[in-house]
């Protein structure tokens, strides 16, 4: 996956402009205002290139007549109209320039919401590999900072992307008009060579700025990742008196930040004086000329001021040409999200299941995770698994940390696939089975649950499946949270704090308990339930789980060897493989590595 994800970068790096193209699609259903701008715009650029050299060349001269071929003054009447011209050209100008930054911010804005909302989308259905590849915080910055650059760079070029290009065709058709109206002005088209040269500038600043932007983005994700992390965990920052390194690392960062910003700075502001002075160039050269062969000042002003039109506009789209850039850098970090690989998929031929038993078969399980190195080097997860588990029966996964017992588990709601082998419920392969009806049919408790920012009443409620029978009331005394529920101001409408923070630990787990009570699916997976609960609450809890596992399909992740006497079989994992498997008494005899672990947590309490 990491090297697909590396050969799409790559391509869009050498792509440019075609890797935006597949977004335009997104400005279908905004093609009526998308169509108005376009329109407003091309007004605005005849008005501005067109318009006021020729109101220059051909209004002046007839309210302020001059020379041996002067005309009469005008009339009152005449004289107004022929003034009211230069207020009219401003209102159109003014008026088509307005409405074209509008429509087109409308319709970028809204073609950007919808990435957001894409990215977000994607975030929901990729792999916990995924995220484990990537830091949260980074993935906070790509949803938000990369977004909003991109739409900084979309309201900034949407002023100019259309007005530019039409005013430079507008003042070069005004200049050649007049250039071969003008008896000695046709040299003027002369320095319209400058314009080519204006180009080299544009691209390589352009190509510089991007990786500059890229770097920029890239620290600000780093950034963003120090500070997740730093308000994830202010507890154990104040515990070890980790302030001052705290403080070291976000300022090392935001040192970092600051210089890539500074360069992103220099390179985007370096290109329009460099324009100006060609620009300016060729406007001098043009006036040179026009001086040594005596040319009237009637005549050149309006040639000049063509001329200089002509050029304005590539200053601007060499200024767009830099947002672009920075747009693209932070598109292709967008991009990194929205073309990873989703290996866990809906199946092609989904099979329907109206009635789940809960049998269970690991054939030939294998599972490594992708750690984005060389796979010899990752020691597999589970190796060759092959166990039958009867729907109904309460299982205990027992072994060392790292044994794979949580990676087993997680298998049963598809968080990640077998690398080899396959897992079959009621004999048929997950892989084929629905995800959101495989996933009704798991309840999960786990070790470290996560409430959301809700009311008790919602956060219980977010279990609701097609197997749920009992109320929030009913599944809140079952896993005995009753009582401290109702201590609440606000009892079930309390809201409980960004991930549950208003609670204990005993807290927070009686109320996953009370979510898989309220799922009531027919398998259950309890990731040590009871982990963060006294003795005297520990007891109750296991007499609430008594009565959730029955005739539910168990998978009991026993930590604590207290909470395995729920189980009528224990299988024993070690380094990923099924060392043992059976009753407690016969596999105490049978197992060293079982049997260590059971006296070592059997004497504190002897």
């Amino acid at each position: 996956m990491i090297d697909s994800e590396h050969k799409n970068k790559e391509a869009r790096k050498t792509l440019g402009v075609k890797s935006v193209l597949p977004y335009f699609a997104l400005l279908k259903p905004y093609w009526a205002p998308f169509l108005g701008a376009l329109c407003c715009g091309v007004i605005y650029g005849v008005s501005s290139g067109f318009g006021l050299p020729t109101m220059i060349d051909q209004v002046f001269p007839r309210i302020f007549p001059s020379g041996p071929d002067a005309q009469a003054p005008l009339a009152f009447y005449e004289l107004l109209g022929c003034v009211m011209l230069i207020p009219a050209v401003f209102a159109v100008r003014g008026l088509s320039g307005y409405f074209n930054t509008y429509l087109i911010n409308y319709c970028g804005v809204r073609v950007l919401e919808r990435i957001r909302i894409r990215v977000f989308d994607k975030l929901q259905r990729l792999p916990l590999s995924f995220f484990h590849r990537n830091q949260e915080g980074d993935l906070l910055s790509r949803v938000t900072n990369d977004t909003a650059q991109l739409q900084n760079a979309i309201l900034t070029i949407s002023n100019d992307l259309i007005r530019q290009p039409i005013t430079f065709l507008g003042a070069l058709g005004a200049l050649i008009y007049m250039a071969v109206q003008r008896e000695g002005m046709a040299f003027v088209l002369l320095c319209l060579a400058v314009i080519p040269i204006c180009i080299f500038p544009i691209r390589r600043v352009g190509e510089i700025l991007m990786k500059k932007a890229l770097g920029m983005q890239e620290r600000a994700g780093g950034m963003t990742a120090i500070l997740s992390e730093n308000l994830s965990a202010p507890r154990e920052i104040r515990a070890f008196n980790l302030e001052k390194r705290e403080g070291n690392r976000f300022r090392d960062s935001s040192d970092r930040f600051f210089h890539a910003r500074m360069k992103v700075i220099k390179y985007a502001n370096m290109l329009t004086p460099i324009i100006e002075v060609i620009t300016a160039t060729g406007i001098a050269v043009a006036i040179f000329q026009a001086a040594r062969m005596s040319i009237r000042l009637d005549a050149v002003v309006p040639v000049i001021t063509a001329l200089y039109l002509s050029y304005e506009p590539i200053k601007k789209l060499g200024s767009i040409q830099n947002q672009y850039k920075q747009a693209l850098a932070s598109l292709q970090r967008i991009d990194d999200i929205l073309d990873a690989e989703e290996t866990i998929r809906e199946p092609e031929h989904p099979v329907e299941m109206p009635e789940i038993r809960g049998e269970l078969r690991f054939k030939n399980v294998s599972f490594s995770y992708d750690t984005g190195e060389d796979e010899q080097k990752d020691t597999p997860a589970l190796s060759e698994v092959n166990l039958t588990i009867p729907a109904g029966e309460v299982v205990a996964l027992v072994g060392p940390s790292g044994a794979g017992k949580t990676t087993l588990a997680g298998l049963l709601s598809r968080f990640h696939d077998p690398s080899a082998g396959s897992v079959l419920l009621d004999g048929v392969d997950l892989r084929g089975i629905p995800l959101t009806d495989l996933r009704h049919a798991v309840a999960l408790v786990p070790q470290k649950p996560f409430l959301f920012d809700a009311t008790v009443r919602e956060n219980v409620e977010m279990g609701k499946s097609p197997y749920t029978e009992a109320t929030v009331e009913e599944v809140a005394k079952a896993s005995h949270a009753l009582g401290f529920i109702e201590d609440f101001p606000e009892r079930f409408e309390q809201r409980l704090g960004e991930n549950g923070n208003r609670l204990s630990g005993g807290q927070l787990q009686r109320l996953a308990l009370a979510r898989a009570f309220y799922k009531n699916s027919p398998l259950l997976v309890l990731d040590e339930a009871t982990s963060a609960l006294d003795s005297e609450n520990e007891e109750k809890i296991h007499q609430a789980m008594a009565e959730l596992t029955q005739g539910k399909t168990t998978l009991l992740i026993a930590h604590r060897f207290s909470s395995i006497r729920l189980a009528s079989r224990i299988i024993v994992l070690d380094q990923g493989k099924v060392v043992a498997d059976g009753p407690h008494d016969r596999i105490y005899e049978d197992c060293e590595l079982y049997r260590n672990l059971y006296d070592r947590q059997s004497e504190p309490s002897s």
